[in-house]
């Protein structure tokens, strides 16, 4: 039996990049992803990597920016506030073509917001998050075990394509505990033949830049871009469905939302109610595929999210408006109930 450890979600991130390969870690403290900085800031000096807290979270993403550009295996990690900061410095990331992992342990917004749990940064996260015509590929754990285990994936998608990967938790998993294992992690190795690491007079100079003066290089530059991310989109969506076998019924939810929305299946079921979860665990790449499969088996679809709506429209584009899909949400950091979830459910199967 493989050894389980008992941790807290955002050490478990922290613990899981570490044995990844990540040795440099630059960020900014904010409630409720904290420990993860206080995690490194504790390792990091005593395995040879480095940690800084930067001045501000614009200085720790371009920071990451330029270990990034060494094809070194970097992180930082912020929460909701923090990243809108870090989006100028993600779109540089983005368009210079280099991996790099970031963590959002997201909280209620908009502005400051409060330091409650929140899924309220799908827009941000799923569409870009900054400037330009970019992507980021997006995971979304439902669980301890998958805070390190998609923290492990993460780097590996971000060098096996050459851009960022994110980790869109919400503050309730990154302060829950839970027993995990490390002990199947599967860390892949990259050749990085486009790293600044110094020529040695051997080779060509290589060069790390957004920067394309000439419109024509520019639009080349992104279709191409582009090309790969159709790749990603073919390749790489990730899923989970629970009772879906005959259900008539799609619940669809990621992250917390998930385990709230699967005891309410599990109760649904009890009182003769068909019904599946489908849990998205790629934001982007979204599993439009298994979505459009199961529209042409339900009679219509639940988005439990905890905002005002932001996954539900990439429900009804996934599943082409086939059938009806409607939204079970609480926002500003509350989190939908069991109870909640089912009574949507109930009004599913009356059709109200």
């Amino acid at each position: 039996m493989a050894e389980r450890v008992l941790m807290k979600g955002n050490e478990a991130i922290a613990e899981a990049a570490i044995r990844a390969g990540c040795r440099h870690y630059f960020g900014y403290p904010i409630t409720p992803q904290t420990e993860i900085a206080a995690y490194m800031a504790k390792k990091m000096p005593k395995i040879g990597g480095v940690f800084l807290q930067a001045e501000s979270e614009i200085a720790s993403i371009n920071m990451v920016y330029g270990a990034a550009a060494t094809g070194s295996r970097v992180m930082t990690s912020s929460s909701s506030p923090g990243i809108s900061l870090k989006t100028e410095g993600l779109s540089y990331i983005a368009g210079s073509d280099v991996p790099a992992l970031v963590v959002n342990v997201q909280r209620g917004g908009p502005g400051l917001g409060g330091i409650q749990p929140s899924q309220s940064d799908y827009f941000q996260a799923t569409k870009g998050g900054g400037h330009g015509d970019y992507r980021m590929i997006v995971l979304a754990p439902a669980s301890v075990q998958e805070m390190a285990s998609l923290t492990i994936k993460g780097f590996n998608l971000a060098d096996k394509y050459r851009m960022t990967s994110m980790i869109l938790a919400d503050g309730t998993i990154g302060q829950m505990m839970e027993p995990i294992s490390f002990e199947d992690a599967e860390i892949e190795t990259y050749d990085k033949p486009w790293a600044l690491t110094g020529t040695e007079c051997k080779r060509q100079h290589n060069i790390v830049n957004s920067l394309y003066l000439k419109p024509d290089e520019l639009e080349k530059t992104n279709f191409d871009r582009y090309e790969r991310y159709k790749v990603i989109e073919e390749n790489e969506p990730m899923w989970e469905e629970y009772m879906m076998e005959d259900a008539e019924i799609c619940v669809v939810a990621f992250g917390i939302a998930s385990r709230v929305a699967k005891n309410a299946v599990v109760a649904a079921r009890a009182e003769g109610i068909k019904v599946g979860l489908i849990r998205p665990i790629t934001l982007w790449p979204f599993p439009t595929k298994a979505l459009r499969a199961a529209a042409d088996q339900v009679k219509s679809f639940i988005s439990v999210e905890l905002n005002m709506g932001q996954m539900i429209e990439d429900v009804r584009l996934a599943t082409e408006c086939k059938c009806p899909v409607t939204l079970c949400n609480r926002a500003g950091g509350m989190i939908p109930s069991p109870e909640q979830v089912l009574e949507s459910i109930r009004n599913a199967q009356k059709g109200v």
